[in-house]
């Protein structure tokens, strides 16, 4: 196991109306996370696919961190009994902020468009050079398929170098995901910032 390696954000639908494929995989995460002797850090929910990969590495050995808006909580979507921490956010901005504190490798499973802000940020953090953990996209059912091949056209029209493909690692499955965090070794990932 990579030993710098301790705490894994899971990115993912806190909707509970999914088909079961993904709650597979995501409860797969979750006990390979554990298993591994991983923490996990999550968005504090008790729905969709974000709690199936908490609540399944807990009972794995995972300690689970979570971060939500002091808003959502209001609404009564916050699961801190299940938590060793859980942390209160003004908002989205700071929860994004507080989670990558807490994270050492981010893994991106089914999501909507909160998921994908989440993953995008990460790779712009990478690309610019404030991030070198190891960052995730696991495409159960080939669900980022599409987005895969949005990323192939904004390199090949030069929006971004090819090199941003080393931000990015493209999983099918779980135990890809997690072979992957044991074996990374950080990598440069050059940009336009490089030549100036």
């Amino acid at each position: 196991m990579n030993n710098k390696i301790k705490n894994i954000c899971v990115f993912s639908s806190a909707s509970d109306d999914i088909d079961e494929v993904f709650y597979k995989d995501a409860q797969k995460l979750g006990e390979l996370i554990g298993k591994n002797g991983y923490n996990i850090v999550y968005g504090g929910s008790h729905l969709g696919l974000m709690y199936a990969s908490a609540f399944s590495a807990k009972q794995n050995g995972a300690d689970i961190y979570a971060v939500m808006p002091q808003k959502m909580a209001d609404v009564g979507l916050a699961n801190p009994q299940d938590c060793k921490e859980f942390h209160i956010t003004s908002g989205m901005r700071e929860r994004k902020a507080k989670i990558d504190e807490l994270s050492d490798a981010v893994i991106a499973l089914a999501g909507g468009f909160g998921t994908l802000e989440e993953i995008s940020e990460m790779i712009v953090q990478k690309q610019l050079g404030y991030s070198n953990k190891p960052t995730i996209i696991l495409n159960t059912n080939h669900f980022y398929d599409n987005l895969l091949k949005f990323f192939d056209d904004v390199i090949s029209k030069r929006f971004a170098g090819e090199s941003i493909k080393d931000a990015l690692f493209i999983a099918n499955t779980p135990e890809e995901a997690i072979e992957y965090i044991k074996q990374y070794s950080p990598v440069k990932i050059y940009s336009r910032l490089d030549t100036l």
